[in-house]
């Protein structure tokens, strides 16, 4: 037990002497070789720290470049929305430009007294087909009345007019019905809502007449109500039916979903003319 306490101080005393050497000892002039050990240690050291503190402000650095283009994208993308919302707006108006422009249009072309109208309301169902419109009797709306828009025959005005607003009959409703004419033959017949609302069908058309697919569909005046020489459709489909009348598919001229505005007919000279003949 002496003898390992010996060797400890032996060894301790060495150490000491070794330091006591070091620190005298010269590795250039005026540097010790502890200060030179004690450098280089605190030198890496710093070395290290410099590297870290330099990664991570680089790191922070593109943290907050990412940060920031990430931000720049999605004010990007609002302003982009924010366009494409305002070009969809100029859109529609230039879409109600060009349907009033067509009304007006018509309102010049035909030989009727009319009254514009804005569509406010749709009512569909699988049998009935109305719409509702911004005049009424305040407008001298009234019950019968045609309506009409540039694409053809709309319908007619039914039951008794608010002050304001009026119901319309589409054409293509299951209990509407129009006098009609193939316009190519003028083999006079009646069109009818085929209760689908979405198809008309004309009926009392002898299996003897001439008929055929693409045929134009007009109004005839015969039922008092539409003015004579309104599109009301084209024949897409013909057979013979099994008693005296053909059995005609007609497809509408109007794209009853997409209407905006309508005439309402107030006057039709020629109307008028024919009941006082009668």
């Amino acid at each position: 037990m002496k003898r390992q306490r010996a060797g400890y101080l032996v060894l301790g005393v060495l150490v000491a002497h070794l330091v006591v050497i070091s620190v005298q000892v010269d590795t250039s002039p005026g540097t010790s070789v502890l200060h030179a050990v004690t450098f280089g240690l605190l030198s890496e050291a710093q070395r290290l720290v410099s590297s870290t503190v330099a990664s991570g402000r680089d790191l922070w650095d593109g943290y907050v470049s990412l940060r920031g283009a990430h931000e720049e994208k999605i004010e990007l993308q609002e302003q982009v929305a924010r366009l494409r919302l305002r070009l969809q707006a100029q859109d529609a108006l230039v879409q109600q430009a060009h349907s009033l422009e067509r009304l007006l249009e018509l309102d010049r072309t035909v030989e009727l007294m009319t009254l514009s109208a804005r569509v406010i309301g749709i009512d569909a169902t699988p049998w009935f087909r109305t719409i509702t419109v911004d005049r009424g009797l305040r407008d001298g709306v009234e019950a019968e009345l045609a309506v009409i828009a540039p694409g053809g025959v709309v319908g007619r005005v039914v039951g008794t007019p608010g002050m304001r607003a009026a119901r319309v009959q589409l054409i293509i409703d299951r209990n509407a019905a129009a006098g009609a004419l193939i316009e190519r033959t003028r083999v006079p017949g009646v069109v009818v809502g085929t209760g689908d609302g979405v198809s008309l069908r004309m009926e009392y058309v002898s299996n003897l007449e001439d008929v055929q697919v693409g045929d134009a569909i007009v109004t005839s005046g015969a039922d008092g109500i539409y003015p004579h020489g309104l599109t009301l459709g084209t024949v897409t489909s013909v057979r013979r039916g099994p008693s005296l009348y053909k059995t005609i598919d007609v497809e509408p001229a109007m794209e009853f979903d997409r209407m905006e505005h309508v005439l309402i007919v107030t006057h039709d000279e020629r109307l008028a003319a024919a009941g006082d003949v009668r």
